[in-house]
């Protein structure tokens, strides 16, 4: 079994107003230094697969199809092998 790490961020050109919203709040609780904030998700997907290799392929489909939305979106997985 593996454990699937998917890290979805905007687009660098996409404009965040939610990373706009966290960054004016740190500014206003006294975190001056903070020069930018992105917002993301992080989603964790359980895999049966024979390989890591066929896990990895599996969660990048997934991805691609349902868990981000390519137009706006770009990702990044980790494939941890669980202990057994």
């Amino acid at each position: 079994m593996y454990t699937g790490q998917v890290f979805v961020t905007l687009k660098k050109a996409v404009l965040d107003p939610q990373g706009d919203t966290v960054k004016r709040s740190l500014h206003t609780m006294g975190y001056p230094e903070v020069k930018d904030v992105r917002v993301g998700k992080y989603i964790e997907v359980k895999l049966d697969g024979a390989t890591r290799q066929e896990a990895e392929e599996r969660l990048d489909e997934m991805c691609r199809k349902l868990l981000a939305n390519p137009v706006i979106e770009e990702f990044h997985i980790e494939i941890v092998e669980d202990d057994q």
